[in-house]
C-alpha cells in the first residue's frame, strides 16, 4: 500500500519546526486535514474507547502478556470463530489491499479445515485497522482519526493536525524520552531496518509507508505501562511495557523496534472540558 507524499504546514510552535523545516522543500500535493479544526468530543468519548478496547480484549480471550513472552502455538485469528471480529476490523479501514476478498475465499476453506498457509487472515496484518476500528467504534470521527490499513499513515494525518491546530488537536506527538504515557495515549514503534527513535524524523519519508505498531494505554503503574492493540501474538492483546521511576518507557522488546513516539490523548479534555490547573 503507497500513498503519495504530503506535507505539513510551514508554521506551528515547538517542537514541530525540525519537522517542519524538512518538509519546506517538498512539493505540494493536497494536504492531509481539512481547512477546518478538528472538534472538542466530550469525556464520554474516552470512556467509549477503554470500553471497546476491554470488550474487544476479552472476545479474544483477555490474553495478557510481558512484552517479551513469545506467542500462544495457535493464532487465534485463524480460529472461524474470529472471522467477523477481523472482517470488522478491516471494515473500518477505506482501503483494505484485497485482504477481505482473500478472505472471504479462505472461509469456506477454513469450515473444511483447509485453508492453506497458516488458515484465516495470515495477510495483511491488521493491527493498524483494529486501531481504526475502536476509534471509529468510540464516536471519533474520520475528521479527528483518520483511519487506515498502515499506522504510518494514520500517524501522518495525527502529525499534520497538531501542526495545523496545536491549541484544537485531540492528539500531540511526544518523544519517548520526554513524556510519560497515561491511560488513552497511543505508544509507537517503527520497525524499520534503521528504526525511527523520534518522530520529527518522519518528515524524511513522511507519506511514504514504514512498518510500524501503536498499542493504546490502558493502565499505568510504577515501572510498568499496560497496553492494548491488534494483531499482536496474533490476537487483540494486552502487554505490559516496562518503564522508569519517571513512567517514560524504556527501550522497546523487539531488536528491531524503537518507540518513537507517544501521541497524548486529549480527546474529552479540550473545550469545556479542559482541566482547570
Amino acid at each position: 500500500m503507497r500513498l503519495p507524499p504530503h506535507r505539513l504546514p510551514s508554521h506551528f510552535l515547538p517542537p514541530l519546526l525540525l519537522l517542519l523545516a524538512a518538509l519546506a522543500g517538498c512539493a505540494t500535493p493536497p494536504p492531509l486535514v481539512a481547512v477546518a479544526p478538528p472538534l472538542a468530543y466530550p469525556p464520554s468519548v474516552r470512556e467509549r474507547i477503554f470500553a471497546v478496547l476491554d470488550s474487544e480484549w476479552r472476545e479474544w480471550g483477555a490474553l495478557t502478556l510481558e512484552a517479551e513472552a513469545p506467542p500462544p502455538p495457535e493464532p487465534a485469528e485463524a480460529l472461524v470463530a474470529n472471522f467477523p471480529r477481523v472482517l470488522a476490523y478491516w471494515r473500518a479501514v477505506p482501503d483494505d489491499e484485497g485482504t477481505i476478498l482473500r478472505n472471504r475465499a479462505l472461509y469456506p476453506l477454513a469450515l473444511r479445515g483447509e485453508a492453506p498457509g497458516g488458515g484465516l487472515w495470515r495477510e495483511t496484518p491488521w493491527s493498524a485497522a483494529f486501531i481504526s476500528y475502536v476509534m471509529l467504534r468510540a464516536g471519533v470521527d474520520t475528521r479527528e482519526f483518520r483511519p487506515s490499513a498502515a499506522h504510518a499513515f494514520y500517524i501522518d494525518h495525527l502529525l499534520q493536525d497538531a501542526a495545523t491546530f496545536p491549541a484544537e488537536a485531540p492528539f500531540l506527538p511526544h518523544g519517548p524520552a520526554e513524556y510519560a504515557p497515561r491511560p488513552g495515549d497511543l505508544v509507537c514503534a517503527d520497525r524499520g531496518r534503521q528504526p525511527l527513535t523520534h518522530w520529527t524524523q518522519r518528515a524524511s519519508d513522511q507519506g511514504r509507508f514504514r512498518p510500524m505498531h501503536c498499542d493504546i494505554v490502558v493502565a499505568v503503574a510504577p515501572g510498568v505501562v499496560e497496553a492494548t492493540g491488534g494483531n499482536v501474538a496474533d490476537a487483540v492483546t494486552r502487554r505490559r511495557f516496562a518503564a522508569d521511576a519517571a513512567g517514560l518507557l524504556l527501550p522497546a522488546p523487539a531488536a528491531t523496534a524503537a518507540w518513537f513516539v507517544v501521541f497524548e490523548n486529549r480527546l474529552g479534555r479540550l473545550g469545556p472540558w479542559a482541566p482547570a490547573f
